[in-house]
Order: C-alpha cells, then sequence, then structure tokens
C-alpha cells in the first residue's frame, strides 16, 4: 500500500484537566474523503486543529506524505523544527473554516490569491488566473470584485473553499464547514465539497451531516469524549450497519 498522505498517530490535546483528544490514531490515502461525526464536546473539532498544528498536540505525532509535521525524524529520534519549516510544511494542507475567516476588506479574488501571492512568491497576474478558474469551479468568478459583506454565506464559505484550493494542498480539513450556514444555504456548500471528492482530493471533514458522510465520503470516524469509538466505511453509517451502540444511539437521533 501506498504511504498515506496523512497519518495520526496517538494523538492526544489537553487543556488544563481536560483531556480533549485522547490518543487518536487515524490514516488517510490520496483521493479519499473522511469523515468525522460525533456528538458536541466530542474533540472533533480539536482533533482536526492537530492535524496542521493550529492546535499543538502534547503527545503523538502527524505525519503528511510520510514526513512528520513539525519535527525531523532521525531514525526513531524527533526533533522540533523551526516555524519557518514548519509554515512552508503546512502549505500541503488547506483548511476550511466554521466562520469563513476571509479578509473582510479584500474582494473575493483577493482573498484567494493573498497566501500564494504573499506565502509562496507567486506573481499576481499568475495568481489572479488561477483564482479566477477556483471562483469558476466553485460558481463564484461573478462574484470575483465583491466584498465579503456583498455575499451570502454560502458564498463566503465558497470563497474559502476556493482559497483554501489556491495553495494546492495535498490535504483539505474541513472544520463544520456548514455549522454557520442558514440551512438553505448548506447545500451550496456540500455540493462543492462532493465535486472536490469526486475529482479525486484528500479530505477530512468534521460534520454534522450525515447524508453527505454517508453518500461522499469513502469512510467515517465516530468520536466521543476525545476517543474514536468506531470507524469504518461510509457505507455501514446507519442505524443498523454500525457495531458500537454509542455509534447507533447518535445515528438514531440525527437521521
Amino acid at each position: 500500500m501506498t504511504t498515506p498522505v496523512l497519518q495520526a498517530w496517538r494523538v492526544s490535546k489537553s487543556f488544563g484537566a481536560e483531556r480533549a483528544v485522547d490518543q487518536v490514531s487515524l490514516s488517510v490515502q490520496a483521493g479519499t474523503a473522511t469523515c468525522i461525526l460525533g456528538p458536541s464536546g466530542a474533540g472533533k473539532s480539536t482533533f482536526i486543529r492537530c492535524l496542521n498544528f493550529l492546535e499543538r498536540p502534547e503527545d503523538g505525532y502527524v505525519f503528511i506524505d510520510g514526513d512528520p509535521l513539525g519535527f525531523d525524524r532521525r531514525g526513531d529520534v524527533f526533533h522540533e523544527i523551526s516555524s519557518r519549516r514548519l509554515a512552508r510544511q503546512r502549505q500541503k494542507v488547506g483548511m476550511v473554516f466554521q466562520q469563513f475567516n476571509l479578509f473582510e476588506h479584500m474582494s473575493a479574488i483577493d482573498n484567494v490569491i493573498e497566501a500564494p501571492c504573499g506565502v509562496r512568491g507567486v506573481r499576481r497576474a499568475d495568481a489572479i488566473e488561477k483564482g479566477m478558474e477556483l471562483l469558476r469551479k466553485v460558481g463564484l468568478a461573478h462574484k470575483a470584485h465583491s466584498l465579503p459583506r456583498e455575499l451570502s454565506g454560502g458564498q463566503q464559505q465558497r470563497v474559502a473553499i476556493a482559497r483554501a484550493l489556491a495553495m494546492e494542498p495535498r490535504l483539505l480539513l474541513c472544520d463544520e464547514p456548514t455549522s454557520a450556514l442558514d440551512p438553505e444555504m448548506v447545500h451550496e456548500v456540500l455540493n462543492v465539497l462532493g465535486e472536490l471528492v469526486a475529482e479525486g482530493m484528500t479530505m477530512i471533514a468534521v460534520t454534522h451531516e450525515v447524508g453527505f458522510a454517508r453518500e461522499v465520503a469513502h469512510r467515517f470516524v465516530f468520536m466521543e469524549r476525545g476517543a474514536v469509538i468506531e470507524e469504518g466505511p461510509s457505507s455501514n453509517l446507519s442505524v443498523d450497519g454500525v457495531r458500537e451502540d454509542r455509534t447507533r444511539s447518535f445515528l438514531e437521533k440525527v437521521l
């Protein structure tokens, strides 16, 4: 089997006395989508933020294409790397947040090209050409020069997806990308994410949208109290298909 795009090994994270993530391991192959489900407070968002060091794990390791994130590996010994090198590593991992996090004073196209120009040194003309291609992909080329306040929530999140894709990541992380949207706008974002998965984007999404997880993802992970309770193929994601009672109880409440 090829090296996973992402491999998390016994990742843990605490906030004070609270263990938010407890020795969670996960392996994700290229071209697959994994959805992380679970009740509020299960540690889902904290775990996904550990995968690109927005939250730094206190235990365990994260590997991107076989390389440890934040470390050099020499034999069995890990040495921390500089923040500059970590920033370069993190360019392989795109992130879509709950609250869009767009720059309010920048147009849609300027939000999309900010990182390629500022971080990677891409020429502005080249970045705009690529950025417009990405806005077309998410159905928003006609809104390229609109400010975030002139866009609906669903449109803002689609711009945020284009922005994440502009860095050509190996892996796209989505942290409850529809939770801040009105119900009628949810499908706009889920449709775009589904198209990306169909095109072969490697994705990990924290979501409450069980239908999306079942229809679009390849695998699911169910978390509770910071730990993985069950994982398996998304085709098993039904009351009768899961193994664990706690997963079944959760699905009975949300389906």
